[in-house]
């Protein structure tokens, strides 16, 4: 086969980038996905909280996955499920296989990655002890209890503090479950606040700031864990170890982008985020393969992953057509305590939004953008996590001004 624009993965970042494709005047376009239906992860998220930034209103996940995959189909944009692409190489051809056609290829003028993400298993955090049933991650628990009406268990203990963990928390005990605590490594939570305050805080369920599982009990099932607490070196002090009794463990320890097939593209990696490093377009390394979503680096808020994916979508359209992409190259440095941007090269004299993270829980502090010492930028925030992404705007006038070849971002 010969398409013009394949977007790999159907979920809500491949859907927006396949709808900005189709809408910049593209028609020969083909979305691959592995699953049997296109929505990704949103067909197991239940909850609201969704399109709030996109739509003005909430909405649960699979409900934000058919506002798209209705555009998709209004569209006549073609799509393919229960296919598995399983490599593309330098020259854009990728190689796939389903139940229905077998393996086959396609020769592509552009790819956009849009596989989003895993959970970090068991097997990558070195807990001790044995191997029972019982012990799961928070994703796989909340697709046994949405889309195929089991119970993972009664008795649980979380493991991480993520935000799939923090909702499982509550919908285990809306369905009848005891959740013991909520355990977190880290001095400070790994989900958003209102995820604490609606999925914990109102169900009395414990967070343990600088808790650990050390111990898995059980041979056949678990039948209970080891916690404790960790010093500043996150290691576990002996005499805080505590066993709670219970018969599941759900580990919510983040997630990593999936980014096997990007690899084989022989494009660079960034070690910080997992995911490719990209420039303002979303372009990667290799000429002509962009990438967006949570394959690109991990969100907290689906809009925001649905406009990226567009930047993606429309900017594919026009390497297809041969327009130049990059106009300026601006290298984006960060400081300690932002650990990474997305972008990390603006490439277009237009506005640009730098999406950044930080490495620590701050409050009062400045978030600023320089040119060598002149300061193009600065925004006051009374807080920042980890957890929460952030965004900064450079209008198209800040960018034209730059003369040196890079800027930096920083927290004071």
């Amino acid at each position: 086969m010969n398409v013009d624009l394949v977007i790999i993965g159907g979920g809500p970042a491949g859907m927006a980038a396949a709808v900005a494709a189709r809408k910049s005047g593209l028609e020969d376009i083909l979305i691959l996905e592995r699953d049997e239906a296109l929505g990704g992860i949103l067909r197991q998220c239940i909850h609201n909280g969704f399109g709030l930034h996109r739509f003005g209103e909430e909405l649960t996940g699979p409900e934000y996955a058919y506002r798209y995959e209705k555009e998709v189909v209004d569209l006549g944009i073609p799509f393919l499920t229960g296919t598995t692409v399983v490599d593309i190489d330098k020259n854009r051809r990728v190689t796939a296989m389903s139940a229905e056609r077998g393996i086959f290829t396609i020769d592509a003028k552009a790819i956009i990655l849009a596989m989003g993400c895993r959970e970090r298993p068991k097997g990558a955090l070195n807990i001790a002890g044995t191997r029972p049933a019982g012990i799961y991650t928070a994703g796989t628990a909340q697709k046994f209890v949405n889309m195929k009406g089991y119970m993972p268990g009664k008795d649980v203990v979380i493991l991480g503090s993520g935000d799939i963990g923090l909702i499982m928390a509550r919908r285990m005990t809306l369905e009848g479950a005891k959740v013991h605590a909520v355990c977190e490594l880290m001095p400070y939570s790994g989900g958003l606040a209102r995820n604490i305050e609606q999925c914990l805080n109102d169900f009395n369920i414990p967070l343990k700031l600088s808790h650990t599982v050390v111990d898995i009990k059980g041979k056949d099932r678990v039948t209970g864990v080891v916690i404790a607490k960790v010093d500043e070196n996150r290691r576990p002090i002996k005499e805080t170890e505590e066993l709670i009794p219970c018969d599941t463990l759900l580990l919510s320890c983040g997630l990593i982008p999936e980014n096997e097939l990007t690899k084989k593209a022989g494009i660079t990696l960034d070690r910080v985020t997992g995911g490719a490093v990209v420039d303002g377009s979303r372009e990667c390394d290799v000429e002509g393969i962009f990438a967006c979503g949570n394959v690109l680096h991990v969100h907290d808020l689906v809009d925001y992953v649905s406009e990226e994916a567009e930047i993606a979508g429309r900017a594919a359209v026009k390497y297809i057509r041969g327009e130049k992409l990059r106009t300026n190259e601006i290298r984006v440095d960060v400081d300690g305590k932002v650990r990474y941007t997305v972008p990390k090269l603006i490439s277009e004299a237009e506005d640009t939004k730098l999406y950044f993270r930080v490495g620590s829980v701050m409050r009062d502090v400045s978030v600023v953008v320089r040119e060598g010492e002149r300061v193009l930028l600065k925004k006051k925030k009374q807080k920042l996590a980890p957890a929460e992404m952030e965004t900064v705007t450079l209008t198209k006038e800040m960018i034209e001004s730059i003369d040196s070849g890079s800027i930096s971002i920083s927290v004071e």
